[in-house]
C-alpha cells in the first residue's frame, strides 16, 4: 500500500460524502479525527526520538494504513 493514494481517495470521499449528504459539519468532524489521529502518531513517534520530517511521514502513513486495513 505504499505510496498508494488509494488510502487519501477514501478519506476525502468520506469528507466529501458526509459534506453533501448531512452538511458541512460533518465533513469538519472527520477532517477533526484526521487531525486528532495524525496529531498522536506525530506526538508519539517525537517522543521516540525520531526527526520532525520522519514523525509527521511516519504519523500520515500511520492514519493511512490504518484506515485502509480496518477495510
Amino acid at each position: 500500500m505504499r505510496g498508494s493514494l488509494v488510502p487519501a481517495v477514501l478519506w476525502a470521499g468520506a469528507v466529501g460524502l458526509l459534506s453533501l449528504v448531512v452538511g458541512p459539519g460533518a465533513g469538519a468532524v472527520v477532517c477533526g479525527i484526521f487531525g486528532l489521529f495524525f496529531a498522536v502518531g506525530f506526538a508519539r513517534r517525537r517522543r521516540k526520538q525520531h526527526s520532525i520530517r520522519c514523525s509527521a511521514y511516519g504519523a500520515l502513513a500511520g492514519v493511512f494504513k490504518e484506515s485502509v486495513d480496518l477495510l
